[in-house]
């Protein structure tokens, strides 16, 4: 986070570049959204998860060489294990998802996973359970009741595996935030992917298809924008606020709802944005009433 004012030219300077890799951030999240959902139109999910973890596995060996292997040391593999296999089934459900439901309604059910983070920190690490917690939790359970309207639509399979990937998401956060406090980054990325790596080569076995040429430039895409959606969002944060980073972030709806519209003729739902809002007014108070006690 950022310690500057943003009045000074440093502060303003460390500003523009946090929007600039919230840009790259949001472009990341978007092309990762169309490419599974064009992999999915001939390729199992279970196969995705595998070739995106060894298309990014491959990117990460190349910066733990260039470090060396003392920057990816733990003390802690039982609970990378337990963490890795509950980010797999999180992406696979996302996935799973992704090629069932509007891509907007994905994004949208998405952003709970703040609740479910609210709700752990306070449970496994023992963090105060304040207003902002409380709002967070309320506002976003709301939001999700409003997306997915129960009783008056039937609750697709599509929605069902977002919010399974989001309550995944979330223990995986929380977990990670258990494990920043001994290991390196570096060494939480490196680990996911080689966990993950014979974890989804399981799946991919049994619903195993050979992609062909036009599969490539999507799989390469899914590879790499899950690396760089991450590092650019986490560039973000370090250079501004998290008040500044998170409305930014909330832009990924409607440019998935436009990119949904043109490209798989999805509707426009009210519903959905509003949901969304719900949520996301419930995160940004959250947030900024915890930046208040600092």
């Amino acid at each position: 986070m950022s310690i500057q004012n943003e009045n000074s030219p440093n502060g303003r300077s460390e500003l523009y570049h946090a929007v600039l890799w919230m840009m790259g951030t949001l472009a990341s999240f978007s092309i990762m959204a169309i490419a599974v959902r064009e992999l999915t139109n001939t390729i199992d999910p279970f196969e995705i998860v595998f070739l995106r973890t060894s298309v990014a596995l491959t990117i990460v060996l190349g910066i733990v060489f260039y470090h060396g292997r003392k920057a990816i040391s733990t003390k802690h593999l039982r609970l990378h294990v337990f963490r890795n296999t509950i980010h797999y089934i999180g992406n696979l459900t996302w996935i799973i998802g992704v090629s069932l439901i509007p891509l907007a309604q994905v994004f949208a059910l998405e952003f709970s996973v703040p609740i479910w983070v609210a709700i752990f920190a306070v449970l496994f690490l023992r963090e105060k359970l304040t207003i902002g917690k409380i709002v967070a939790i309320v506002f976003g359970f709301l939001g999700v009741l409003v997306i997915l309207r129960p009783g008056l639509i039937a609750i697709d399979q599509g929605s069902l595996a977002v919010l399974g990937a989001a309550f995944c998401f979330a223990t995986a956060h929380v977990v990670t935030k258990s494990l920043s406090k001994s290991d390196k980054p570096l060494t939480i990325v490196f680990l996911m992917y080689t966990m993950q790596l014979p974890i989804s080569a399981i799946g991919a076995y049994f619903y195993w298809t050979t992609p062909t040429w036009v599969d490539w430039p999507w799989i390469f895409l899914v590879g790499i924008t899950s690396l760089t959606a991450h590092y650019c969002i986490t560039r973000a944060i370090t250079l501004a606020d998290v008040t500044v980073v998170i409305p930014i972030d909330f832009l990924r709806m409607p440019i998935i709802a436009i990119i949904g519209f043109y490209l798989y003729s999805e509707p426009f739902s009210i519903w959905i944005f509003f949901g969304a809002m719900l949520i996301f007014s419930g995160n940004y108070f959250n947030i900024y009433h915890e930046r208040k006690k600092i």
